[in-house]
């Protein structure tokens, strides 16, 4: 097949949809397909595609590194690369996502999982990898999220959601310490703070309003971090994640060595059943499709916590999905396989 592996973007997890895409790039180029690497802002110029088929050129058409740093990229200085900044798809990008059999989305973060890209893909009748627009848009604003999951039996941390027009003061009597401050529509833990009192509350909301408008503070839940991979509604085992400082932090993430994970988890079998009973809720829920990643708590009295959804889990070196898929004796190759089989049944 001809596959377009979509990458980049202007999220800040831009560096960390580079590393996904070339691997995924790799993997499906070992399973005999015709790949082409694409950042979906950059694109590509006319002459390097001029008569010819883009997917027999082998190009490398990523510009820059692909590590991980431990900070995120400056978004800034990669749109002064753009004539046309504001401008998301870059040249010929649509053109040669249309001439593909499907394109597998390897974006993370804004205007690759929040629904945007999926639903002009849906216009133009371009096929793509993983959920829908509508899913995509539930799944990546937290606060959302919140609503249709508490209002669905789904336990989270007590929590409020500041608006643009909200001030400190009119919710500090809601607030209990110590919170977690983070972005409504944001991933990769940018811009995420846990807050012990008034003083590094206001730090962090500043911190956390260069990212967004609208910011998720919740009740910081003690206890043990796991995740659950689902694909096709059914849940991968759970891996436990146990960052050597700190929390699981941007840094954290990506950095090799600095957080152990451990799949499958060291937990009772009623407690990996319940994580992954709820995981699979949560996709179903949120109207979810082909695969995601659910993110959990689980409290020193062993309740279940979820934190979030992610539509476009990472597949990274480092990343969560993978390293549960391989449990499952499923290779990486076998995985990206796996989910452009299940994304063409769509």
């Amino acid at each position: 097949m001809k596959i377009v592996v979509l990458c980049g973007g202007t999220s800040t997890e831009r560096d960390v949809s580079i590393s996904s895409g070339k691997l995924i790039c790799n993997g499906l180029n070992k399973n005999g397909h015709d790949t082409i690497l694409l950042d979906v802002y950059l694109g590509i110029c006319d002459e390097a595609i001029k008569d010819c088929d883009p997917f027999k050129l082998n190009l490398d058409v990523i510009k820059g590194k692909t590590k991980v740093d431990d900070v995120a990229p400056d978004i800034n200085e990669i749109k002064k690369l753009r004539e046309n900044p504001n401008e998301f798809f870059g040249p010929n990008v649509l053109k040669i996502c249309k001439m593909a059999d499907i394109v597998f989305i390897a974006l993370h973060g804004e205007n690759g999982e929040n629904g945007k890209l999926q639903a002009t893909f849906d216009l133009l009748d371009i096929k793509y990898t993983g959920s829908g627009y509508l899913g995509s848009a539930l799944g990546m604003n937290k606060s959302l999220t919140r609503n249709i999951l508490m209002s669905n039996g789904i336990n989270m941390a007590e929590g409020i959601t500041l608006k643009k027009e909200d001030t400190l003061d009119s919710i500090k009597d809601r607030i209990t310490f110590p919170c977690v401050v983070k972005p409504s529509n944001g991933g990769s833990s940018v811009g995420v703070t846990i807050s012990h009192n008034m003083e590094t509350l206001k730090t962090a909301l500043q911190n956390a309003k260069k990212y967004d408008d609208e910011i998720v503070l919740e009740k910081y839940i003690k206890g043990r971090e796991f995740s659950v991979g689902v694909i096709d509604g059914k849940a991968l085992p759970v891996i436990e994640i146990i960052p050597k400082t700190g929390f699981y932090d941007y840094k954290n993430k990506y950095q090799n060595g600095l957080t152990e994970e451990i799949c499958p988890a060291n937990i009772k079998e009623c407690e990996s059943s319940l994580l992954k009973e709820s995981a699979e809720k949560v996709y179903k829920i949120l109207g979810l499709s082909v695969y995601a990643r659910i993110d959990f708590i689980l409290s020193e009295d062993k309740k279940a916590y979820c934190l979030e959804a992610n539509t476009l889990p990472g597949m990274t070196p480092t990343s969560l999905l993978p390293q549960e898929a391989s449990v499952m004796n499923i290779s990486y190759e076998a995985l990206c396989e796996k989910i452009i089989e299940l994304s063409l049944k769509k």
